[in-house]
Formats: C-alpha cells, structure tokens, sequence
C-alpha cells in the first residue's frame, strides 16, 4: 500500500477509535468525579488531560487515561477530611513522585507487587464503591467508613421496600445498571454507541420526558469548578494522615497504570509500553491535574481496551479523546445538569463489580490458595478499615507468604559408625517462620548420641535460626555426654559443627532426609 493511503488508513482510524473512546469516557468521567464528591466537571478535565497531555507523551502507545473508578473511594476520604484545596496538592505531590520514579527507573519494579495484592485492592475497592453507591442510587447520603454502608444496606432496602422517596431513582438506577449488562450483548447496537453513553443517555432521556422526581448533577461551570491550590494548602503535606495519602495515590494510580500498561500491550501487536516513560507520562498528567485542583489520574483499562478494540494504531486516538472532551465542555457545558445522579451510580455499581474477581476467584482458590488468602484478606481489609493500610496489610502477608514458601529445610542424618558422632546436615533456606518444625524435628533425634551439626548445605540462614541451631547443637550435646558419664557408657564421640552456608559434601549412603 503506499504511503499516502496508509497514513489516511491510520488517520481514518485513530479519529474513529478517538470518538468510541470518548464517548464511553465521558459518563464515566462525570460519574466518578459525582462519586468523589467533587463538581462534574473536575473530572472532565482529568480525562482532558489525560488525552492532551499524558496521552501525548513517550510511554504506551494505545492506553487511555484519565479518572479511575479504583481511585473514587480513597479521593472521597481524602475530600472529606482535608477539603476539596488540599485535594490539588494530594494530586501535584503524587505527580511529582510519578515524575521521579520514573526519573530513576523504578517503573519495571512495579512488576514485582504481588498480583494478589492488587487484585485485592481492585476488589475492595469494588466493593467499597458498590456499596456506597447503592446508596447514590436511591438518592440517599451513605453512611461514613465501609463497614458503616455495609450495615446500612439492610434499612436502605426496607425504605425502599416501604415506598421510601428514593424508591424513583433507585428503579432508574437499577435500569441503567439493566443496560449495561445487556446492550452489550447487542452487537450491531454497541457497536455504534458503548454501552456507559447509552445507559445514561436513556436514563436521562426518561427523566426529561416523564419529568421524574430524581437528584440531576450539578453544573457550576468549568472555569468556577477549576480552583489551583492556594498556598495555605500546601502546609497540609506536614500532616502524617496527607503525605500518607500522597503515598497511597502514588502507589495505587502508579501500579494501576502500569498493570493496565501490561494488560494492553497483550491486546495488540504494536510498540510495546516503556514503563519508566509511562510512569512519568502519568506523573506529568497528575502534575497538571493537582495544579488545577482535579481529580488524579491513572490509565484506564475500559478505555484503553475499547480504543484498541475500535482499532486505534497510534497514540493520535488517545490525544483526539482529550479534544472532543475540551470541546463537550466548551460548546455544551449544561448538558451535564440533566443527568440523572442515580444514572450515573448505576454506571458506577456496575464498574465496582467488574473490579472484584469473581470469576477468577475459585480457580485460583485452587491452583494457589495462598494467593487467593492474600487476595481476599486485601480486599476485606480495605473494606474494614481503609484503602491504605489494608493494602500496607495485603502487601505484608503477600512477603510473609513468599518467606513461608521458600523456607524449605531439609535435615539429613548419616551414621558415621560405633562410637561416632552422629552427622546432621540441614539443607535449603532456613529462616525463622520454619524454625519450630526445624526445632521439632533435630529433638527427634537420639537423646543419647552426640551429633556433628553440618549447616553448609544452607543457602540462606537467618540470625534467629543461627544462634537457635548453635544452642540446640550444645544443648543436645552437653545432655548426651552427661547421660554417658551416669549410665558408665563411652561416650559418642565429639562433635564440631561445621560452620558456613554454601555448600558441602553431599550424605553418605544410608542417609536419612527429613524436610520439616
């Protein structure tokens, strides 16, 4: 094909997969800002951002950013406690150290988090947002903190079983979540319109013509709903609970980005994500973001995957979804004030529940029931307590878990003939999580024979094992003797530990294995 016809090929379908992209981003975009308890519009100039900006620096090619539903519950706690100012300096402090991992290369090591761990942080957060928006939903104010909505379900669903004055929204709720599961399913439909932009725009299309008694957003205007941090709110950073908060954001929307980053590049044969630009591609969006007191940004898989579905080819169709967003806001900015809130906490339920892994759940419950335990443990901890130290929480039991797995100790005996001291030798990774079974087992031996302790086999021994195993060798050594001096019986023979991990001659024939 020459030249010129395939740059209008590439042309013509950036721009294509530049509008499909749009039009799924922009409920979601008003539906997670509403969610974060922030104006409508902040969160459309975090997806323009997102297009202008990250979307047109070195990084991934085909992945979309912007607002993410995974990031609504932690920016909700954060406005509520620190105020809708301090929200900007959150955002800018996490851009910036975007910006300097990605400087020093630190991108890739975001590979290295335990995938359980961020599975259960996707998943509590799920379930953090399901649960405060059915609350959206009916037009009711949630309860605080996540065991708080979670006690709460069962007196919202008496009043709306009552015929309580939420009963209107949630039926509209309930209709646009209806939709989504199933418009999908009809493809020349969907095809045409995503199925976020159709369930919201007949949502509102219902209340405008039956005139429906329900909550709509409120629109104040970009220019009034765009507000920088004043100076004053930068003193916040010295409070342990705003730069714990910062970290949070930074960690969250960094290995959110990154993971969506791998899961795109296994959807399309193009130049593959550098991690480290990409890092810094979001630091520079978020950078922008906290500047203008918006919401924070990550990329976004829906989006990501519907561009590359819609068969973008460069990073044109990502950067033309931030300028038709600029131009919704510019020509219609009040088209916002007729969307239905309980349109927009269905999209948002219906979001929350593609965060929880249900599917994928039982077969790794199966496969790899550790990792299922630090999965659910994450989620369930962000649920009860909150965002940041359940995943602190998820991370620590995913070490200890990794620790337990490959502290494998194997203990090997060897008779060395009458009289002789008997030789144990202790192979693997002795740490101190195997240190009772390990302990167990070298009691089980003879009482009444001395043992020549052999620990070059070990690869990896610990200081708690180390000084543990030397006390036992003299402990267990001094009992044989003086149980030989009282029976009148020669003793065994010394024993002399021998001393280094790295390696020793291999057991004799006859050698005994035990791995505790």
């Amino acid at each position: 094909m020459p030249t010129k016809f395939k740059a209008r090929a590439t042309l013509r379908a950036d721009v294509t997969a530049s509008l499909v992209v749009f039009l799924v981003a922009l409920p979601l975009c008003v539906g997670i800002a509403v969610a974060s308890g922030v104006p409508a519009e902040l969160g459309l100039v975090t997806g323009i951002v997102g297009g202008l900006v990250a979307g047109a620096l070195p990084g991934s090619s085909l992945q979309v950013s912007g607002p993410a539903a995974g990031l609504t519950v932690l920016v909700y706690e954060a406005v509520q406690s620190y105020g809708l100012g301090v929200l900007g300096v959150l955002v800018l402090a996490a851009g910036l150290l975007q910006l300097a991992m990605g400087a020093l290369r630190l991108g890739r090591w975001f590979r290295a988090i335990s995938v359980s761990v961020v599975q259960g942080m996707l998943a509590g957060i799920g379930m953090v947002l399901i649960a405060g928006q059915v609350y959206a939903l009916a037009d009711t104010e949630a309860p605080a903190g996540g065991p708080g909505k979670i006690m709460g379900l069962p007196g919202l669903a008496g009043d709306l079983l009552g015929g309580g004055p939420g009963l209107t929204a949630a039926v509209l709720g309930a209709g646009t979540v209806a939709v989504l599961v199933i418009w999908p399913k009809w493809r020349r439909a969907s095809k045409v319109l995503p199925a976020p932009l159709a369930a919201v725009g007949l949502a509102t299309a219902a209340t405008f013509v039956l005139d429906l008694p329900v909550a709509r957003v409120r629109v104040q205007g970009l220019l009034e709903a765009v507000q920088p941090p004043g100076a004053e709110d930068f003193g916040a950073l010295l409070s342990f609970g705003v730069a714990a908060t910062v970290i949070a954001f930074t960690l969250i929307a960094s290995a959110e980005s990154l993971f969506s980053a791998a899961a795109v590049d296994r959807l399309h044969d193009g130049p593959r994500t550098d991690y480290d630009k990409e890092l810094m591609a979001q630091g520079a969006g978020n950078t922008l973001c906290g500047a203008l007191g918006a919401l924070p940004m990550t990329a976004v898989i829906v989006r990501s995957s519907a561009n590359v579905s819609s068969g973008a080819r460069t990073k044109l169709s990502r950067v033309l979804h931030g300028v038709w967003l600029l131009l919704f806001v510019a020509a219609l900015p009040g088209a916002l004030g007729i969307i239905p809130v309980s349109a927009l906490a269905g999209v948002l339920v219906h979001a929350g529940w593609k965060l929880i892994p249900v599917r994928e759940f039982v077969p790794l419950w199966r496969e790899h029931r550790a990792e299922a335990v630090v999965l659910a443990v994450t989620a369930f901890a962000i649920v009860g307590i909150n965002m940041f130290e359940g995943v602190l929480i998820g991370l620590l039991l995913a070490v200890v878990k990794s620790a337990w797995e490959i502290s494998h100790v194997q203990v090997e005996t060897e008779e060395a003939g009458r009289g002789q001291a008997l030789r144990v030798r202790v192979l693997g990774n002795a740490t101190f999580l195997r240190l009772p079974k390990l302990l167990d087992q070298l009691e089980s031996l003879p009482r009444d024979r001395a043992v020549e302790l052999n620990l070059a086999g070990l690869r990896h021994v610990d200081h708690a094992c180390g000084m543990a195993l030397a006390a036992w060798e003299e402990e267990h050594n001094s009992r044989a003797a003086a149980d030989s001096s009282a029976s009148g019986l020669p003793s065994s023979g010394s024993a002399t530990g021998s001393g280094a991990p790295g390696g020793g001659p291999g057991s004799g024939a006859g050698a005994r294995q035990s791995s505790p």
